[in-house]
């Protein structure tokens, strides 16, 4: 980064302007000079006032923003499904060295989460959810009289709720970065039933 005479940088942004990015960075004082690598400028300010300034970056075509919609087949009710190496297929297929993978199930009754993919361990996890969110709990949503479901699922939207639908991931080297013991595991607790995530690759 460059110097800076009587400022210090207290917040920073990327911004779109003319089909391109610029790098924008607010600081306090009377000179700004932006990044390194971009155009050297600087603004004075006024009473101290924050000022801009903005350097321009790498052209918007470097940035990559790739999607694809995936779709799986359950088997049971309640299914856990492996999908760490379907999802690193696609951010390799993307072309995104260093950025972010966003996944988000497209169902209300299923979720995707990290976890250790062992088969003990699954059985806890299994274990958990059905004492958290007992399937012939006293649910309006079952209940005729309050709801028009004739799934009798209440219990697949209340587990799908609390292990969420969306997961976002760092990408590091084309590939997903994983702990060690780390895989992506959607969960299916209203099967059997087709199954569809959106998944979205951006980054450079």
């Amino acid at each position: 980064m460059g110097t800076t005479s009587q400022a210090s940088l207290s917040a920073g942004a990327i911004l779109k302007k003319n089909g391109r990015y610029l790098f924008c960075y607010w600081m306090r004082g009377r000179r700004i000079l932006t990044v390194k690598g971009g155009v050297e400028t600087s603004m004075n300010a006024h009473n101290g006032s924050i000022a801009a300034a903005a350097a321009e970056a790498t052209p918007s075509s470097s940035y990559k923003i790739f999607h694809r919609v995936v779709d799986w087949i359950t088997n049971d009710r309640v299914q856990l499904i492996n999908v760490t190496d379907r999802i690193n297929d696609i951010v390799r297929k993307s072309g995104v060295c260093d950025g972010i993978v966003h996944l988000q199930s497209l169902h209300t009754t299923t979720a995707v989460f990290l976890n250790e993919w062992q088969d003990a361990l699954l059985a806890d996890v299994r274990t958990v959810l059905e004492d958290l969110v007992r399937r012939d709990g006293d649910w309006r949503h079952n209940d005729p009289r309050y709801s028009d479901c004739d799934r009798r699922n209440a219990d697949s939207h209340l587990r799908g709720m609390l292990m969420g639908q969306a997961l976002s991931l760092q990408v590091r080297n084309s590939a997903v970065l994983l702990g060690t013991w780390q895989s992506i595991i959607l969960a299916e607790f209203d099967g059997p039933r087709s199954r569809t995530m959106s998944v979205q690759v951006s980054g450079i």
